[in-house]
């Protein structure tokens, strides 16, 4: 998938349709406080999260860190006649993205990647590098 000189990337047109159903084409770029890439949210799915993290208290640094991040870059955008959504340059600029990218399907978000930052943490993911234990609940999943 490629980012052009305008900073659109056309959505796959087996999404745009349920976008089109599920939230009117109405979307929400955010960053991951983790990564260098950005997530994707439909608008009704934004709003549930934005309510979540706004619930949070925000005497705790980390929470407080959170919701600037989250909160503070969150961005509508709208899935123009032609499937493209524009990305501010700040947004860009966070995700190092260059002209190849990578759209990530996360069940009810999407990730932007830049291709080679992408290709880069799945040889780090693949190669069993990770910086936490495994919660419990994760570990009793039968898949």
């Amino acid at each position: 998938m490629s980012l052009d000189t305008k900073g659109r990337i056309v959505l796959p047109a087996r999404y745009r349709e349920r976008l089109i159903e599920i939230c009117n084409s109405q979307l929400v770029v955010t960053i991951d406080t983790d990564h260098p890439c950005l997530l994707i949210y439909p608008l009704n799915e934004w709003e549930i999260i934005e309510e979540k993290i706004e619930a949070l208290p925000s005497f705790n640094p980390t929470t407080r860190r959170i919701q600037r991040f989250l909160i503070g870059h969150a961005t509508d955008i709208e899935v123009d006649t032609n499937g493209r959504v524009l990305l501010s340059n700040p947004l860009r600029e966070y995700a190092q993205l260059g002209r190849k990218v990578v759209l990530i399907g996360q069940g009810k978000k999407f990730e932007l990647w830049d291709e080679v930052l992408w290709a880069q943490c799945m040889g780090e993911w693949q190669g069993g590098k990770t910086d936490a234990e495994m919660p419990e609940a994760l570990a009793e999943l039968s898949l």
